[in-house]
């Protein structure tokens, strides 16, 4: 989305929320600490893994390996490690299906959620669904992992901060930490004062001359996109904001022991969430596994992924249950697919985007709110090319190389999956 296009969308959003439903900002809310990880890192020898659930600004050499270097810097007597399961572009909605691959079958011993940005234009209610189910797994399968939230901002977002109000879809959040007294950070308090205090540059690149510096002088400068901070300044403000918020989180931390669960928040959470292979769908003769060279980018997230170039071919599974995507690549070599979910009318979804003068990670989404019941899908390579210059266009890119985005594939790994397949 252009940024303009963003902050009018948002903005929207914002206006309409009433301000009952925003909750206040605070940095740091304690609720019950995290006291298994400060038990853990107290002890010597003791290996400590901490898991970071989120996207691209997770992703970045930022606030999560700062934070990784003040725990070992502050509990020397243990070994911390790092379990990086961010995903540029994702929110939640997708975090809640990869969470038991990308995090939970590493063991982490505290597991930081970041999705408050990529979130950012979601309705509540999928938030809570997400959110929930993120937590409902992670203690179903580890009860003595602790979680923490932790919220980024950026300029589209900041209109809510500005007024002392978290954004909608941190407001959300806050609700599903409640409900599990899970503590929560929101790293842009100090970047929301200084904005605020007309201090902040949300949007430059750092200079470099003395004289360049002279033009920002009494001026912070937090991310060359008004997104992504810089590594030198933005997440230095989110690595303060983690190392203030330690004190309280600790000090509330009393109650060590296995998390319970208890009654849901939203009855319709997605607890039961999960990445299945693609293999579970019968695939057509067309489809192969994909190129060794090119799988191996992607093998830390798909263990499955396979190709598929050619118009009819197809690719069908059934299910039960209420949800279902693809896990798949988009890329400039791809097209576009007809998706038929029960008796529905066909829909055609271009596998590029205007962002697309790369492969990346994306969700080929067709089926949510669906009954519980039993569910066809049937999913066809379209012989209609999407316009890819058009689509590009939408981003200022172009064409670069013809011959690069030539083609019609389809790279799915996974379906993601909120019930069970029927064979």
């Amino acid at each position: 989305m252009k940024p303009l296009l963003a902050l009018i969308a948002l903005f929207a959003i914002y206006g309409a929320v009433a301000a009952d439903d925003l909750v206040p900002a605070q940095e740091c809310r304690p609720r019950a600490g995290l006291p298994n990880f400060l038990a853990k890192a107290n002890t010597p020898g003791a290996a400590v893994k901490i898991g970071y659930l989120g996207g691209s600004i997770t992703a970045q050499n930022g606030w999560r390996p700062k934070t990784l270097a003040h725990f070992q810097k502050t509990w020397p007597q243990a070994k911390f490690s790092e379990i990086n399961a961010a995903i540029g572009g994702t929110g939640s909605d997708l975090g809640v299906f990869r969470l038991k691959q990308d995090v939970l079958d590493h063991q982490p011993d505290l597991l930081f959620v970041e999705f408050a940005v990529n979130d950012g234009t979601a309705a509540p209610e999928q938030i809570h669904r997400c959110m929930e189910g993120i937590v409902r797994q992670t203690w179903k399968a580890l009860p003595d992992c602790d979680i923490c939230f932790v919220y980024t901002i950026t300029e589209a977002l900041a209109p809510a901060m500005l007024d002392g109000n978290f954004q909608r879809s941190a407001s959300a959040m806050e609700k599903i930490a409640d409900h599990y007294a899970i503590p929560t950070i929101h790293m842009g308090m100090e970047v929301a004062k200084l904005a605020k205090e007309g201090k902040l540059v949300w949007k430059a690149k750092l200079p470099k001359s003395d004289e360049d510096k002279k033009s920002f002088e009494g001026k912070f400068i937090f991310a060359p996109d008004s997104v992504h901070p810089h590594i030198e300044t933005g997440h230095e403000l989110y690595l303060a904001a983690i190392v203030r918020s330690l004190e309280p989180i600790l000090a509330a931390s009393k109650a060590k022991g296995p998390h319970s669960l208890g009654t849901p928040f939203i009855a319709t959470n997605y607890e039961q969430a999960k990445l299945v292979p693609i293999t579970a769908a019968k695939l057509s003769s067309g489809f192969q596994p994909a190129p060794a060279d090119f799988a191996k980018r992607w093998s830390n997230r798909m263990s499955a992924l396979h190709k598929a170039a050619k118009p009819g071919d197809v690719l069908t599974f059934q299910f039960k249950g209420t949800r279902a995507s693809i896990y798949d690549i988009i890329g400039p070599d791809c097209g576009q697919v007809s998706v038929t979910v029960d008796d529905q009318p066909v829909k055609l979804v271009p596998r590029i985007d205007a962002y697309c003068t790369y492969h990346r990670l994306a969700t080929l989404s067709f089926g949510s709110d669906l009954p519980d019941a039993v569910h066809t899908v049937k999913i066809e390579i379209s012989s209609e090319v999407p316009d890819k210059a058009k689509i590009l266009a939408k981003n200022g890119n172009k064409i670069d190389d013809p011959k690069r985005f030539e083609g019609t594939a389809f790279y799915p790994g996974a379906i993601l999956l909120v019930g069970e397949i029927v064979k």
